[in-house]
């Protein structure tokens, strides 16, 4: 992000300035912690020096309690400017001997608590015994401030932001200078490439400027456009036909889309005539001669008529399926909710005695065909119904869902659902994941409706799991929808 947008000399530059500060700031950061530490180590040990030498002084002052004495030796603590106040404790923890002499009493513990040396936020606090063999005599208190360390600290600051400064200047010079040996070819690489971009002329070469990998980068780029130039004068001089050509496929691909409608449409309706005679003959044969057919014959007849009334189902399906071939796309605006409520108000009259829970959402107003639509939830809703037909309960929800650049209805359902694994074969013609004897039906419906979404500029899924029911999709284009 920070380097995202940026010219290639800006970006090298930013690189190098900061790769020498974060190698500054972590040397400078390196040696002020070394310093720190050190620095408290090393005051730590001159006051532990100090300490001790006016411990062994002091033993004979606190042995004898002369508190004159161990003033005096305290007194001599004038010379060390580091130290603020110290004091004597005797035996029973009670200030014997302090400094300076004129300091409160009540400025010191009243009695100590701990010993040896610590730091706070600005001293340097210690506590030493004072002992005359295994005998303890007192305890002595020292106090040391810490301003010598900040002052130290303070101008090794300046000198940091002096040498990173300095340091900063001299590698701005120093990249300024030097990038340009790798920015220029880029440049002149990225100006040849905009050019022949925008102008599409494949004539042009970079010029190349060394063996490194650069002058490789430019090798290869100009051996490339040597390709393309050839290969754009191969594809022009095969461009001249090309057009006519496709043309004439074109042409033949919908003289050949016609024919296999009306090829569809006439062998469906050819096939109506004789289809109406056999089932009509054996519908007089079944009723005059019922009575002289043994029970085979009859169950024979009634396969017969059984069968002749699925292929007629399967030829209407099939006309309806080769007509939205021709059929034109008369879009209107309409209410979506009304015209699903018109389908189920028809479809579950023929479901009287069944229990269904059926349940719809708001539905926005559609712009799109309503003849053609309403197919698509006649044919949609049936499936929900036929599908959950075993059911106790049928539940059925119709929904919706506004999307970026289009809509998706929805219909979910409590049916038979179907196996995932079969989904490719569930929009296409006379393609069934269920027989005959679990579910009645010809296969087509699921195709009709994809075509009649699909020409809509539509699309149409579906999820499922076996035995837990199943739902299907379908979107409509925003541009569509009102």
């Amino acid at each position: 992000m920070l380097f995202r947008n940026l010219p290639i000399q800006k970006k090298l530059m930013r690189v190098n300035l900061l790769i020498s500060g974060v190698v500054l700031f972590v040397t400078c950061g390196a040696f002020f912690v070394y310093e720190y530490f050190s620095f408290r180590r090393t005051i730590t040990q001159e006051l532990l020096t100090l300490g001790q030498i006016i411990s062994t002084n002091s033993k004979t002052a606190l042995a004898f309690e002369d508190q004159e004495d161990a003033t005096e030796i305290l007194a001599a603590l004038r010379a060390q400017r580091r130290i603020i106040s110290a004091c004597l404790y005797n035996q029973d923890g009670v200030v014997f001997a302090r400094y300076p002499s004129n300091l409160a009493v009540a400025s010191f513990t009243v009695k100590p608590q701990w010993e040896g040396y610590r730091f706070t936020a600005a001293y340097l606090e210690g506590l030493q015994p004072v002992m005359q063999g295994d005998r303890r005599l007192g305890t002595l208190y020292l106090k040391s401030d810490l301003k010598a360390m900040y002052e130290r600290f303070r101008l090794y600051g300046i000198i940091a932001v002096l040498v990173m400064g300095v340091s900063f200047f001299l590698a701005y010079l120093l990249s300024r200078t030097l990038q340009r040996n790798i920015s220029q070819p880029i440049l002149d690489l990225v100006v040849t490439s905009t050019s022949i971009s925008l102008k599409s002329d494949y004539s042009v070469r970079v010029e190349k400027q060394g063996n490194d990998e650069l002058g490789l980068l430019t090798d290869a780029l100009n051996h490339m456009l040597g390709q393309i130039q050839k290969q754009n004068q191969a594809m022009n001089d095969f461009n001249q036909n090309l057009e006519q050509k496709v043309r004439e496929r074109t042409h033949e691909l919908e003289v050949l889309n016609r024919e296999l409608d009306s090829f569809s449409y006439s062998i469906s309706h050819d096939l109506r005539a004789p289809l109406r005679a056999i089932n009509g003959y054996m519908s007089i044969f079944s009723e005059d001669y019922h009575n002289k057919v043994d029970p085979e014959g009859q169950r024979l007849i009634n396969i017969v008529l059984k069968n002749s009334k699925k292929m007629g189902r399967l030829i209407d399906d099939l006309l309806a399926f080769s007509k939205l071939g021709r059929k034109e796309i008369s879009k209107t605006s309409f209410s979506m909710k009304s015209a699903v409520l018109n389908v189920w108000e028809d479809l579950s009259k023929m479901e009287a005695g069944r229990s269904i829970e059926f349940t719809l959402d708001e539905l926005p107003d559609a712009w799109a065909d309503a003849g053609t639509i309403h197919q698509v939830w006649v044919n949609l809703i049936s499936n929900a119904l036929k599908y959950s037909g075993n059911r106790e309960k049928t539940i059925i929800h119709i929904s919706f869902e506004k999307r970026e650049k289009e809509l998706v209805y929805c219909i979910k359902d409590n049916g038979a659902g179907f196996d995932m694994e079969y989904y490719n074969k569930l929009f296409g013609v006379f393609q069934r994941l269920h027989t005959q004897k679990e579910f009645q039906g010809t296969g087509v419906g699921l195709a009709i409706v994809q075509r009649i979404v699909e020409r809509h500029g539509g699309k149409i899924w579906a999820d499922s799991k076996l035995h837990e029911g199943a739902t299907f999709y379908f979107s409509l284009p925003v541009a569509d929808a009102v």
